[in-house]
């Protein structure tokens, strides 16, 4: 139960960098956008590596981190890019599910992870419910061609994200974060060049919303730590479900059939995954 807990908090955090950070993207220079929330980032894993307990930290667990935070900075830049396009009706579903795939492919296959069956059924149901969350009504102006490319490179370097992260030793730790959020401003900084850099405003912003997708990325790894790296995978990537929801209660926006019937199958997914 804690590390569903976990999981699902992670996801929440996920889903309110994900809206902060769309906007922000259509107002300013998306890599500028990346690279400052990356900096955020790095400042509130540093805070939460120096206050949770890492009795042994170790090069390797290091060296994990720092890959996870490769794949962050390339998942930024590319979900940024799709959705400063206008296109995060196609960016969003590919890059969620294809970030659930990889991960649970790789525990399963390489890992020796053994979901129970009811877990099973849960993270069945979980990939068509994020893929059906998060379409929205087509209305033909998207670049969809592009925008399945962004989608699908966010998607792997979200999967990287997360099952290099979940390497790291128990005993490590926040310090794995702080070491990717490093490795995701080099890699984001570094093939830029000149950035258009935002009003002060704006860049505070970008700063905070990389700090609460940092918060996500510690509570996820807790989560790994207390339960199965594809349960808290799974669990994790239902942040999609937070923009939907948003927009239902605070924009006062009408679901879509297909929306409504993803929302009931990520509540089941969860339920499953939660008492499995």
């Amino acid at each position: 139960m804690i590390g569903a807990t976990l999981a699902l908090g992670s996801a929440a955090c996920y889903g309110v960098a994900d809206v902060v950070g769309g906007l922000l993207a259509r107002r300013a220079d998306f890599r500028a956008v990346a690279l400052l929330g990356q900096v955020g980032g790095l400042g509130c894993a540093l805070v939460a590596a120096l206050l949770l307990p890492a009795p042994d930290v170790r090069p390797a667990d290091l060296a994990w981190g720092a890959l996870s935070g490769a794949g962050t900075g390339a998942a930024m830049v590319f979900l940024y890019r799709g959705i400063a396009r206008g296109a995060m009706s196609v960016v969003v579903p590919v890059s969620a599910v294809g970030g659930v795939a990889l991960p649970v492919v790789a525990g399963v296959v390489l890992l020796g992870d053994r979901p129970s069956a009811m877990a099973w059924t849960g993270i069945a149901i979980v990939l068509p419910a994020l893929w059906l969350v998060s379409r929205s009504r087509p209305d033909g102006r998207d670049p969809v061609r592009a925008a399945l490319q962004d989608g699908l490179v966010a998607s792997i370097g979200i999967g990287v994200q997360y099952l290099a992260l979940a390497q790291a030793g128990d005993e490590s730790g926040a310090w794995p974060v702080a070491a990717g959020r490093v490795t995701a401003v080099l890699a984001i900084a570094a093939p830029v060049g000149r950035l258009r850099l935002p009003d002060a405003r704006t860049a505070g912003w970008a700063a905070a919303n990389g700090a609460v997708a940092a918060a996500a990325l510690v509570l996820y790894l807790e989560a790994t730590r207390e339960q199965l790296t594809v349960v808290a995978v799974v669990l994790a990537s239902l942040y999609p479900v937070v923009p939907v929801l948003a927009g239902v209660t605070w924009l006062r926006e009408r679901l879509s059939a297909a929306q409504g019937a993803g929302l009931a199958g990520a509540a089941t997914a969860v339920l499953l995954l939660t008492l499995a």
